[in-house]
């Protein structure tokens, strides 16, 4: 298998890009359409088990828009063959000091293109170095 092939990782980048774009502006509609439409998708957040397209959609039309800026660490994004793709990354808030949020993605490529089957965000308390 071949590891982080050079056009299908800048897909992939490009990907996450926009979802992060999506997800700072609190574009509904569009953070809907990254996430695979099936009831096998799988959202946990901060105080969520989202189970299901269905509750991953109710969640985010009823969230509130405040607070969702962030700024970025350590995003690391790897894709596996041509089809799969996991992102990672760690984040802060303004509205949130000191503590660390952390977020993974599973993304697959379908027909119609790149989709999130699986998300987990948490945020810990920033660990005393």
């Amino acid at each position: 298998m071949d590891i982080n092939i050079p056009e299908v990782l800048r897909e992939a980048e490009d990907e996450f890009a926009r979802y992060e774009k999506a997800l700072v502006e609190n574009d509904v509609e569009a953070l809907d359409g990254f996430f695979h439409d099936h009831p096998m998708s799988i959202r946990y957040g901060g105080g969520e088990n989202l189970y299901g397209y269905a509750e991953i959609k109710a969640f985010r039309a009823a969230r509130s828009p405040a607070g969702l800026s962030r700024s970025l660490e350590r995003t690391v994004i790897t894709t596996y063959g041509r089809d799969l793709a996991m992102a990672s990354t760690m984040f802060r808030r303004p509205s949130a000091p000191g503590k660390i949020g952390r977020q993974m993605q599973t993304w697959v490529r379908f027909p119609y293109g790149w989709r999130i089957v699986a998300a987990h965000v948490s945020v810990i308390d920033e660990p005393v170095v």
